[in-house]
């Protein structure tokens, strides 16, 4: 028998199998369903630190002369703020520009604005050091978030959470649909936004009239949120 008649053989023989191979894969397809599931889960986490801004802007003639005035005032700050162990300080932005007088040209005198950048968990002890540097510089901005470790713990249980809701709704829709089902896959996401900063300017007026006061703090919670989407299949049973 020549070759091509035993291929044409062959041939006839794995048809009927791979037809119906190919009428299971296409049964099994039409038994098995993909479902996007989203679920989402939120923790409290302690506004356990605390984040400010104190600055001092002043005015002179002279470019040196106002400098030379700035640099004692920050000093003066770092002096304060030195005796507070649990507070951590460093200098912040500082800036330098001319004030013009009114036909735009001529330079009047001269603005300097520079920062010091406290933070602290101990906020007792901010609260008393913002109340000392008030006397002496302006408190620009105040904000209370949660730390990196109080944000993790939060967000962790939050997942365990957000997961557990995401296969209960897994297995309603399974339920549902009369079916097993499995994970195709999976993303989880946090959500959770930053608290935003609290003003806290002051006038000159206000200033010079600040006693040596604690500044009020509410500490407060953050909600810290995750949520957790992707895809299930569900295999319908026959």
């Amino acid at each position: 028998m020549k070759a091509s008649h035993w291929l044409v053989c062959a041939a006839l023989l794995a048809a009927p199998w791979m037809t119906a191979s190919a009428a299971d894969d296409a049964a099994d397809r039409r038994n098995v369903i993909v479902v996007e599931l989203a679920a989402e889960a939120s923790r409290l986490a302690p506004n356990d630190l605390a984040r400010a801004t104190a600055f001092v802007e002043l005015s002179d003639a002279t470019p040196s002369a106002l400098a030379r005035k700035v640099n004692v005032a920050i000093q003066n700050g770092l002096a304060t703020a030195k005796s507070y162990s649990t507070v951590k300080v460093r200098s912040g932005g500082t800036s330098t520009y001319p004030v013009y007088g009114k036909n735009g040209r001529t330079i009047e005198s001269w603005r300097m604005r520079s920062e010091l950048l406290l933070e602290s968990k101990d906020q007792a002890a901010l609260s008393e050091l913002l109340g000392k540097l008030q006397s002496q510089m302006a408190v620009g901005q105040l904000t209370l978030e949660p730390s990196e470790e109080a944000a993790r713990e939060a967000e962790n249980a939050a997942i365990t959470d957000a997961i557990a809701a995401f296969n209960a709704r897994a297995k309603i829709v399974a339920s549902s649909l009369g079916g097993d089902w499995r994970v195709v896959h999976m993303n989880v996401n946090n959500t959770a936004l930053p608290p935003p900063p609290r003003p806290m300017m002051r006038s000159k007026l206000a200033m010079a009239e600040a006693t040596v006061a604690d500044m009020p703090m509410e500490a407060g919670e953050s909600r810290v949120s995750v949520n957790v989407s992707g895809q299930i299949e569900i295999e319908r049973k026959p």
